[in-house]
């Protein structure tokens, strides 16, 4: 698009007042929506009297009618900026553009959500080749000037002209390297007059245009460089993450310039609150002297603790430490404070609400619960339920041996292990193909945002607590350790070196995010614990939701597991993965290659004891909760060898013997190949065109009851030793993949069978269930029938979706599902949130017709969308008994049941006959919490 001035004007005017603009002191907090974030505390603080650099706003509305208008500025925009720029001038008693007292100006992005770091900034717009020399006049300072003035140019090429920023920081390092310069303070005032005319002949060279002289175009530009940020590929992938609209767009923040780098009394930093790693109420941050505030954040100087700040500035930072408290009060919330110091002088450009790792999310929200700045219910629905994907992080184990090549600072808590890449591009190329990666950089910038996505972890050399690496890092729940000065990172060589020591690209390294340590080659990692602090918080949202949490648990590990994260039962015992152990497999081959039932009986004989010994264990973890078993449901193929690599074989063994000129050691080659030629014909006519739809589940038992048999036959001697033993047992039997009635009238036959035959007087004792797994739509739609001779429906959102939209889960996310996301063609990846209007159709089409045939009916969903918080609140929404999610999501189900309980109300439809045996018990002892 055409970046000259005054020439792309939009068909869209003004905004619901006529107005594109407000100034700080006419805005206030509750206009996040049109002013943005940092608008809208902006105007907020200056309300409240606090030292806020004077500005104004350019609404986020301004921003959607450029996009509306195909990428052209709104009509009487500019026009508006001119008289809103005219009024600050008259404020600070300055003029735009006057070379004897220039005012000058920033122009920030300021997006409704937070997203550090992800779109653009200009400052000291205003400078020119003359009004920086009345700028050094008035200072009396040349060199403060010029520097101003480089930065100013440098932003502008990169920013407006698209400029790598690289091509600038070359040039910045030759002008360092000859005037012996070790920092940027060190440079002379000749220096940066040299580099900002190298600069201004870069963009002539590389932007196409110069560099505007114009203050009024510099300003107009800058405003459309921001909108356009907007998009940006960064900008987009830091939005697709965290579920951001598209639609917002940005507001920009045009405020006048105060200066950090006009001395050593002088100064720039970011302050917390609370620390946003741990959670600890003590202000956390840093600050660099005669710098301004793009310094800190970029990590181009490992800035001071904000610590001794108290001793370098004791008023400043007496004066910083009271507004912090003050902002925290206001908002209920940790705060994000960016700060200038001018010659002594406090003002705050931004307060927000700051990013915080898991860990200290969970903190924070229970002491702000303690003093009384926040209700229990508030800190439940505040919590960010991505965090409790985050919040057991992995961690080194305390006797585990280490190569510790450094120690950096620990930026984002957590333990990671992977190959070492130098680049974002390889790090996302390699973690596609299925490699885990440590994203190693001297230091990261906001276009590396897809490598730290796709990285176990981050390291750079330099940056400290607060750079680029480290808020993305915490925010994404990230391992990071940065500012590790004692490594030397070579991008073009692609190595890491420490002393003698070097890791290379593709070798193993690993960090430690909680302690800074750098470690050579790959570490053990252990799971984390629940925070006393986070139990607390699910006490409270144990007594607040209605749905009932169950886990996805596939062995007694698990099972023990699930309790300790306060599972209320399993949902859902996949006993296929029973199979699949090394020891068994043969056995279930030998099952499988039996040609008469005979044959197959003995087979199940041998796995009967194995299958009793996995569910008695699952039974004594959950003692007095319910345990959902489903009977065997993928097709037999799937437990035999590969056709191909049979094939394969059994020609290497054919070219053996012919070899062979030995008779007697041919001939143990020939028993072997017919083996081999035995399980190719059983493969062969197992073959299924779509097995997804073919011979699996229920109708393997149909065709071979005597499996089902041995399956149920294990779960009631399982039972039966436990009840013995004195433990309260809760068995659900589920029959997978029913889609008419008949199929689950015959099967349930043979269940109640079994289990009077092996239960025997103490059947009565053994309150057991059978039910069924939805997954075929025709069940939901024979709900009424099929409820006859169900005890409960279990949804299994995953084959359900599956079937409703016709395609296969790993043929659809590997080809065309993530373009139909991106094109928003559909709102969202429905194997990862519940469709509503189709899927979620179907379970309320079940759930309606099942309620009034069996009122007693327990209904839940087990699929993966179990632990996804949007479809837990539907799942909440149409009165389902439960949800049921692997054991690590549990936390978050927890959360988020509260939640929707909380946003939405007490569920619609009250739940008939729930289940007696579980509710007798406390909801809290239920789920293993400890209330307080």
């Amino acid at each position: 698009m055409d970046n000259g001035s005054g020439n792309h004007r939009g068909s869209i005017s003004g905004n619901d007042n006529g107005q594109w603009i407000l100034p700080f002191e006419s805005g206030h907090a509750g206009m996040k929506e049109l002013l943005g974030g940092k608008g809208a505390n902006l105007a907020e603080m200056t309300k409240a009297g606090l030292p806020v650099p004077p500005g104004f706003t350019i609404t986020t509305q301004a921003c959607r009618a450029y996009y509306e208008a195909g990428g052209r500025l709104p009509d009487g925009l500019m026009g508006e900026t001119a008289k809103a720029i005219e009024e600050l001038a008259r404020k600070q008693g300055k003029t735009f553009g006057d070379p004897a007292a220039p005012l000058l100006v920033s122009v920030r992005s300021g997006s409704v959500h937070s997203m550090p770091g992800m779109m653009d900034t200009i400052l000291n717009v205003g400078l020119n080749d003359e009004t920086v020399r009345g700028f050094a006049e008035s200072t009396g300072d040349a060199r403060f000037a010029y520097d101003c003035y480089r930065r100013l140019i440098q932003m502008f090429g990169n920013v407006v002209f698209g400029i790598e920023p690289i091509r600038f920081e070359r040039l910045l390092h030759e002008t360092k390297e000859k005037h012996g310069a070790a920092n940027d303070r060190d440079v002379p005032a000749e220096g940066w007059i040299e580099l900002a005319a190298r600069y201004k002949e870069l963009i002539a060279s590389k932007g196409g245009k110069p560099f505007p002289q114009r203050p009024d175009e510099q300003i107009e530009l800058a405003v459309e460089a921001v909108f356009r940020s907007w998009n940006n590929p960064r900008a987009i992938v830091y939005r697709k993450v965290n579920r951001i609209p598209d639609h917002q767009g940005t507001a920009v923040n045009v405020q006048a310039m105060v200066f950090g780098n006009k001395g050593d009394d002088c100064g720039t930093g970011v302050v917390f609150t609370r620390n946003p790693s741990t959670g600890e109420k003590k202000l956390f941050g840093e600050y660099l002297t005669n710098a301004q505030g793009e310094d800190v954040v970029a990590g181009v100087r490992t800035p001071l603790p904000i610590a001794e700040l108290e001793r370098d500035m004791p008023d400043v930072y007496d004066e910083l430490r009271r507004t912090a408290e003050k902002l925290e009060r206001h908002y209920r919330d940790m705060q994000d404070i960016e700060f200038t110091v001018e010659h002594g002088r406090l003002y705050l450009l931004q307060t927000r609400t700051g990013k915080r790792s898991a860990q200290a999310a969970m903190k924070i929200s229970v002491d702000l619960v303690d003093e009384g700045l926040l209700t229990r219910e508030e800190a439940v629905a505040r919590i960010e339920t991505g965090h409790l994907d985050q919040l057991l992080h992995p961690a080194i184990p305390a006797d585990a041996k280490l190569d510790v090549l450094a120690t950096g600072l620990p930026a984002s808590p957590g333990a990671a292990t992977g190959e070492a890449v130098f680049d974002a591009d390889t790090a996302e190329e390699r973690a596609r193909a299925g490699r885990r990666v440590i994203l190693v950089r001297a230091e990261t910038t906001p276009e590396d945002i897809h490598g730290v996505l796709a990285a176990e972890g981050v390291l750079t050399s330099r940056g400290g607590m607060t750079s680029h690496a480290a808020v993305v890092a915490r925010g994404m729940g990230k391992p990071c350790v940065c500012g590790c000065e004692e490594a030397r990172i070579d991008a073009e060589a692609r190595e890491l070196r420490v002393g003698g020591a070097v890791i290379r690209e593709g070798d193993a390294v690993s960090i430690d995010g909680s302690t800074g340590r750098v470690i050579r080659g790959e570490v053990p990692l252990r799971a984390g614990e629940l925070s006393p602090e986070l139990a607390r918080l699910l006490g409270w949202a144990d007594g607040i939701r209605e749905l009932r949490v169950a886990a996805n648990a596939d062995n007694p590990a698990d099972a023990a597991k699930a309790r300790e994260f306060g599972a209320e039962g399993i949902g859902l015992c996949r006993t296929e993965h029973m199979f699949l152990a090394p020891d068994r497999l043969p056995a279930v081959r030998e099952m499988i290659l039996a040609e008469t039932r005979e044959e197959r009986e003995r087979a199940l004989a041998k796995l009967l004891p194995m299958q009793q010994g996995d569910f008695d264990g699952m039974f004594r973890a959950m003692d007095g909760l319910p345990v959902t078993i489903r009977l065997l449901d993928p097709p037999l193929h799937e437990f035999l060898p590969n056709a191909d690599e049979l094939r394969q074989r059994a020609a290497e063994l054919s070219d053996a013997i012919a070899r062979s000129a030995d008779e007697a050691q041919a001939e143990p080659l020939r028993g072997d190949l017919a083996e081999l030629e035995t399980m190719l014909r059983k493969v062969r006519s197992l073959h299924e065109a779509n097995p997804m739809l073919g011979q699996r589940g229920c109708r393997l038992g149909v065709l071979f009851p005597e499996i089902y048999d041995m399956q149920t036959e294990a779960v009631f001697r399982a039972a039966l030793d436990c009840m013995r033993d004195g433990v309260v047992v809760l068995p659900e039997v589920m029959v997978p993949l029913v889609g008419h009635v008949n199929e689950l009238r015959f099967l349930r036959e043979r269940i109640d069978r079994t289990a009077e035959r092996v239960l025997g007087a103490d059947a009565a004792k053994c309150r057991y269930k059978v039910g069924t797994m939805i997954e075929v739509p025709r069940a939901a739609l024979t709900a009424a029938q099929i409820a006859e001779c169900a005890d409960f429906f279990s949804f299994g959102t995953n084959d359900l979706t599956q079937m409703t939209y016709g395609c296969s889960r790993d043929d659809a996310e590997g080809k065309f599902l993530t373009h139909y996301v991106d094109q928003k063609l559909l709102p969202a990846n429905p194997f990862q949130t519940l469709d509503r209007d189709g899927v979620g159709r179907l379970i309320e089409w079940a759930l309606r017709d099942g309620k009034p045939v069996r009122p007693d009916l327990k209904a839940g969903v087990c699929g993966e969308h179990g632990g996804d918080p949007q479809s837990i609140a539907f799942c909440h929404a149409i009165g389902l008994d439960y949800v049921s999610c692997s054991p690590y999501r549990i936390p978050l189900a927890r959360i988020a049941a509260a939640q929707a309980r909380l946003a939405h109300g007490p569920s619609p439809k009250p739940k008939a006959g729930a289940d007696a045996d579980t509710d007798a018990r406390p909801l809290a002892a239920a789920a293993g919490s400890s209330v307080s």
